[in-house]
């Protein structure tokens, strides 16, 4: 039993964050610091000076952050109050919350530190009605996830002028949880196959490339660089190109891997009989995500072109409250990382509410249901569309060869992927499909990388209908379906209108009736008037 505790006051966050926040804008200043030092140590000047002046400015600003914010949680809102020149305050309604995110970092996780993020499904494109605590204690970030998700009706019932704190009695247990899927080691095979490195590459490149720049650093006179670029320089081209993706391949390689165990070390997703599901994983940062099961729509299963190479997928909800639009693993959505294909669709079977509660899971399975192909107009669409811009391309890089001295070996390279567009082009039409079974709208599209989208009907608050100029021309439609969770829309491209029309009506059943009903007695008219 959960007794609500009357609090009349607005809560701080833990002066711990004194210690956090300033940390953290020095760290987001480091190149213009470092710029600062090294322009002013070598031009004479007192560079250090400047940098420490930098540094203090930067603590200042972030021991502000502690003095001007405060939060307060009623039965009816959740509220925080910030800002000294400017004051805000952000009210989120509590019966809109629809997820709630924990997060810890290095330092947090040293200062017994996390950072809660409440998420409302509103505006998620534009990021707002969100709601960020950084930084309360674990045990309050805990505290405030069950207050929040698991609320008693008693303290649902409290007055709306007061804040609610909900503390469990000594000695309780924690409710009962089902594990779903958990981290195995055989997983970390698929993480060069994500190439998530190539991210790590670009912060590298671009903080020495502003570090250089800000500090007006010649990098030339730098020794090693130097004798680098030297024995660089003295191979052939074919052998700098191999020399350069060689390097490429194995620093994304081993980047990719290190990021992905200490992204996903430590996995876990369970069910809690609370009616919410429970996602825990990282090694240095520990993030902790909770969704309610009432909230999730359905279900996304992704296949990168390499990780399907190696038969590998990994699992996304379609709920709101989480940032989508970012991507599953920065948003949250993720359900499952990087895993064997039919791990991810075991655990998609799993987290539907209709096949989960009892709905037979053999071929009539939405994630594993066969799809309908879109017919040879939507396959011409694909290799017109793909010969349309290599041709561009071609043409472009002939007229640079032509009158802008180009070397001919750029032309020639795209001449030669023309086979290579042909696949992608045939690829992308293998993968277009759609579906509709077991009270969901599945779709499937892409080739770079390949999604299935397992929609539940119920979810689908209205449809959207496009034709380009050339999808008329080809009589065909892109349907979106529109709904509150996700990415707000989702699309089943290049399908020919009838089906289009079909589809929506037999997913929605009443909705479009009055729309239909109107289009063929114009059309009636209109061939009667002939």
């Amino acid at each position: 039993m959960i007794d609500p505790v009357v609090e009349t006051v607005w809560r701080r966050l833990s002066p711990r964050m004194l210690v956090v926040h300033p940390f953290q804008e020095v760290v987001r200043a480091a190149p213009a610091l470092l710029g600062l030092l090294v322009a002013g140590s070598s031009s004479g000047g007192k560079g250090h000076l400047w940098s420490v002046a930098g540094v203090g400015l930067m603590v200042v600003l972030g021991m502000l952050r502690w003095f001007t914010t405060t939060y307060r949680i009623t039965p009816e809102h959740v509220q925080v109050r910030r800002g000294l020149l400017t004051r805000k305050v952000l009210t989120v309604p509590r019966d809109r919350v629809r997820t709630v995110d924990v997060t810890s970092h290095v330092l947090h996780r040293v200062l017994g530190l996390a950072r809660v993020e409440v998420g409302t499904g509103t505006s998620e494109r534009r990021h707002e009605g969100r709601l960020k605590l950084d930084a309360l204690t674990a045990a309050e970030a805990a505290r405030l996830r069950v207050e929040l998700l698991h609320r008693s009706p008693a303290a649902s019932t409290t007055a709306s002028t007061t804040a609610v704190t909900v503390t469990p009695p000594a000695g309780s247990t924690p409710a009962a949880e089902t594990e779903l899927a958990r981290m195995r080691p055989e997983w970390v095979r698929f993480g060069p196959f994500t190439m998530s490195g190539l991210v790590t590459v670009g912060v590298v490149a671009g903080f020495v490339s502003r570090l250089v720049s800000e500090g007006n650093v010649d990098l030339g006179r730098v020794g090693p660089v130097r004798e680098t670029w030297r024995w660089f320089s003295a191979m052939s081209l074919p052998l700098e190109i191999a020399t350069v993706v060689l390097v490429l391949v194995v620093f994304v390689s081993v980047a990719s891997t290190l990021g992905y165990v200490l992204a996903f070390g430590n996995f876990r997703l369970t069910r809690h009989a609370e009616g919410t599901l429970h996602v825990t994983r990282g090694l240095l940062t520990t993030r902790a995500t909770t969704i309610e099961e009432r909230r999730l729509r359905g279900v996304e299963v992704g296949e990168p072109l390499l990780l399907r190479a190696v038969r590998g997928a990994r699992l996304a909800a379609v709920t709101t409250g989480l940032r989508a639009a970012q991507g599953a693993q920065r948003g949250g959505s993720m359900l499952l990382p990087p895993a064997p294909r039919e791990r991810a669709v075991s655990v998609a079977r799993l987290v539907l509410p209709r096949v989960s509660s009892g709905t037979p899971e053999a071929a009539a399975s939405p994630v594993t249901a066969g799809l309908t192909a879109h017919g040879p107009a939507a396959l011409r669409r694909r290799f017109t569309r793909a010969y349309g811009v290599h041709a561009l391309v071609l043409a472009a890089l002939l007229a640079a060869w032509q009158w802008a001295g180009l070397p001919s070996w750029t032309w020639l390279t795209a001449a030669a992927l023309l086979p290579l567009t042909a696949l992608l082009a045939a690829d992308r039409y293998r993968s277009l499909g759609h579906a509709l079974t077991s009270g969901y709208l599945v779709t499937r599209w892409g080739s770079i990388v390949r999604r299935r989208v397992v929609l539940e009907c119920d979810g689908v608050i209205g449809w959207n209908i496009e034709r380009s100029f050339f999808q008329r021309r080809a009589r065909l439609a892109t349907l979106t379906a529109t709904t509150a969770a996700g990415k707000q829309g989702y699309q089943v491209r290049d399908v020919d209108l009838a089906e289009a029309l079909r589809l929506a009506a037999a997913s929605t059943p009443g909705l479009l009736d009055p729309f239909i009903v109107e289009a063929r007695t114009m059309s009636t008219l209109s061939a009667n008037s002939m």
